[in-house]
């Protein structure tokens, strides 16, 4: 495992209560499931940050290996792994998502989105 993509990783899960690593960025998805999964934070209307991991065919490998799951969108709250796309908008269709995002900015103050 590629030690600075590790920490980098670690590190953005640590400073965003929301994060999403995605494909493309929050103003421009590359895929479906990304901009689906954007949209749906959007929606709740809290801070979350974006990193696209299209850049460096690196950070896949380790997010994958980091997380144990092998695709992308993947959902950070609060520090814990949630989920991709069809994870994460299931739990916003059924109500689940929005009070573990509450519950996450109450535990720790908002990083800005960037």
């Amino acid at each position: 495992m590629s030690q600075d993509i590790l920490e980098m990783i670690k590190k953005e899960i640590d400073s965003n209560t929301i994060c999403l690593f995605t494909k493309g960025t929050a103003d421009m998805p590359m895929c479906g499931f990304s901009a689906r999964t954007i949209a749906v934070f959007k929606e709740i209307g809290k801070p979350f940050k974006t990193v696209d991991i299209l850049p460096d065919p690196r950070i896949r490998q380790v997010l994958s290996s980091f997380s144990h799951w092998p695709t992308v969108p993947q959902v950070f709250v609060g520090g814990k792994f949630i989920g991709g796309c069809d994870i994460v908008t299931e739990m916003y269709q059924k109500g689940e998502l929005q009070p573990l995002v509450e519950g996450a900015f109450k535990k720790q103050p908002a990083a800005p989105a960037r």
